[in-house]
């Protein structure tokens, strides 16, 4: 009978490593594109059109500064989830569901390289 390992191994803790390097390095320019250009439409245009198309213009601006405020706001949990999945490589602990212990498939990690759970444990916890 095979014995269940407990963790990964150094390798495989270097390539989950570069997989979340490289998804937080694509956040943080998503990111950053989306607050350089909520700050760009914080700069109140000079055209000085109709009133009712200025206002029809104010509500479709709001709508799309808050879209990209909550994508932002998405993307930013996001960020600090991949960057506590870093501290979790260093400090040994990556990989391990906090609920069972056991290892989480790799499959899993490389779609959802944050994750802290099996996909058993996540079922079970919405119950």
């Amino acid at each position: 009978m095979q014995e269940e390992r407990t963790r990964y191994s150094e390798d495989e803790l270097r390539e989950f490593e570069a997989l979340i390097q490289e998804k937080l390095e694509g956040t943080m320019n998503e990111l950053n594109y989306i607050k350089g250009t909520l700050s760009k439409k914080n700069d109140s245009g000079t055209d000085m059109t109709g009133g009712t198309a200025k206002l029809l213009e104010d509500g479709a601006d709001a709508s799309e500064r808050e879209n990209l405020s909550q994508m932002a706001a998405r993307l930013q949990k996001y960020a600090i989830q991949l960057e506590n999945a870093l501290v979790r490589i260093k400090n040994g602990t990556y990989g391990i569901c906090v609920d069972s212990g056991k290892l989480i498939p790799k499959e899993r990690l490389r779609v959802v390289p944050h994750t802290q759970q099996t996909i058993e444990a996540k079922l079970k916890r919405m119950k």
